[in-house]
């Protein structure tokens, strides 16, 4: 099996509206560990207009800590690797915090963009921030601003720009969705993916499942592709 990374997860505990707790996040990242996931990345939302950056900064690095200890006495557990989930704002190319926001060790940065369809500034935004700050977007959970025959544009036009593009496990499991989570895949309009997951009833880590619809409809070189970018962002953390 290829062993992948789930690329946006709400595990820290108590930070967002993820985990509740330490104890609910080691549940979660042993339902991880029970799917063949390797790695999570771990990615609380950020909300420019009510999150204090340093308050912010400073609870995440205090739940990573707290995660990191529980952990320390699991065994066979993903590696956790923390980032944020930044919700776009007008001029964030231009923020001074945003570099600490990125995936930990790297260059590149979750983004949450509003519901489609974007402004023609919305785009120049991204590609600003690749220019301006040197960290590569990746785009959070496409399949959020598409539906199927109704795609606004967006993954065509995402292909001119300097991003990557995530998307939720959802995509490839919801069968209205499939079959375009499967051609976007195909196409390349998708290096990255991730359950999205919050907790572990309605929003629980899923990403195993859609690994399988992959690997059984595009083959184990879809997946070699996906753990390649992952590989490219990841190896120097």
């Amino acid at each position: 099996m290829t062993m992948l990374t789930d690329f946006h997860s709400h595990i820290l505990p108590g930070i967002d509206d993820g985990s509740r707790n330490v104890e609910q996040s080691i549940s979660m990242l042993q339902a991880e560990a029970a799917q063949g996931i390797a790695r999570v990345v771990a990615t609380p939302h950020f909300y420019a207009n009510h999150n204090d950056p340093n308050r912010f900064l400073d609870r995440r690095a205090k739940a990573a800590e707290a995660l990191s200890l529980a952990a320390a006495g699991e065994t066979g557990l993903p590696e956790v690797v923390v980032g944020t989930e930044v919700h776009y704002f007008s001029g964030m190319s231009h923020s001074e915090v945003l570099p600490q926001l990125a995936i930990a060790g790297t260059r590149h940065i979750l983004i949450e963009m509003p519901h489609a369809p974007w402004s023609e500034s919305m785009y120049r935004e991204l590609a600003e921030i690749y220019t301006a700050r040197k960290l590569t977007p990746v785009i959070a959970h496409i399949d959020r601003y598409i539906r199927p025959l109704h795609t606004h544009g967006i993954p065509g036009r995402l292909e001119e720009l300097p991003v990557l593009v995530q998307a939720n496990a959802d995509f490839f499991l919801d069968r209205s969705m499939a079959g375009m989570a499967l051609r976007m895949l195909r196409k390349k309009q998708i290096h990255l993916l991730g359950s999205d997951c919050h907790n572990l009833s309605d929003r629980a880590p899923n990403l195993g499942a859609a690994v399988k619809v992959i690997g059984n409809r595009l083959g184990q070189d879809a997946l070699a592709r996906i753990r390649g970018y992952e590989n490219r962002i990841l190896t120097k953390v």
